[in-house]
């Protein structure tokens, strides 16, 4: 398997950028994360946290980043690799910035434990950069290996938090007026609400709108809101 053929290689949604994430509390963890996609002095990142604070935008941006840059990038979710996974592991090429997410769905799978161990000393072997994300931190992600678990904790690690109504709110303003999409206080407060909190979710929302307000060429307001999810039973 080569670095195209490595699942998700290329395949980003638009948004997750590292300049499109709006880090709240988790500051330092979106510095760091851009120091390693622009070549810095880091290298080794591990980020932890709950579905909805951002992990996989962060791996994502990073590799695009760095692919705008010049530099070789490749990301995968350990969760979404084809079985035999310790097979898909062994065989990616330890160059460049590797983004491994996902890190817990490999727990008490042996094999690509060991693929994932030998893979993180071939990178760094090859003066590669690697970061890895996953829903807890190495000693508690499961992890049957004990020198995998050693390795992961080498890394600088970072829990991140995820974002209060402030930052959802700040979060959805700032891609609003990227697209061009106006947005007054009384609507940010009304989706912040009565709809899905997690910040995927209300990016995908936040898109749908900004398409629906297109074809119907009106304004959005709390009105054509109502109407645009009554009609999809949202």
């Amino acid at each position: 398997m080569n670095a195209r053929q490595f699942p998700l290689d290329l395949r980003w949604p638009p948004h997750q950028r590292l300049d499109a994430y709006w880090p709240g509390a988790n500051a330092l963890a979106l510095r760091d994360v851009a120091d390693v996609a622009s070549g810095g002095s880091s290298a080794w990142l591990y980020l932890h946290g709950a579905a909805g604070t951002g992990k996989s935008h962060l791996l994502i941006g990073a590799c695009r980043a760095a692919i705008e840059a010049g530099r070789q990038a490749r990301y995968a979710s350990l969760a979404q690799l084809p079985a035999p996974r310790g097979e898909a592991i062994a065989a990616v090429d330890a160059g460049g910035l590797l983004a491994i997410d996902d890190v817990q769905a490999i727990a008490g799978d042996r094999g690509a434990e060991r693929a994932l161990f030998d893979l993180y000393n071939r990178a760094k072997a090859a003066d590669a950069r690697m970061l890895f994300a996953a829903s807890a931190p190495p000693a508690e992600a499961g992890m049957a290996l004990p020198d995998l678990v050693s390795r992961l904790a080498m890394c600088t690690r970072h829990a991140l938090r995820p974002l209060d109504d402030a930052g959802r709110r700040a979060m959805l303003w700032m891609l609003a007026r990227r697209m061009g999409l106006g947005l007054d206080d009384e609507v940010l407060d009304w989706l912040i609400a009565r709809h899905p909190r997690d910040p995927a979710s209300l990016v995908a929302l936040l898109h749908r709108i900004d398409r629906a307000a297109l074809a119907a060429q009106r304004r959005v307001t709390i009105p054509f809101l109502r109407e645009l999810l009554l009609e999809s039973g949202t």
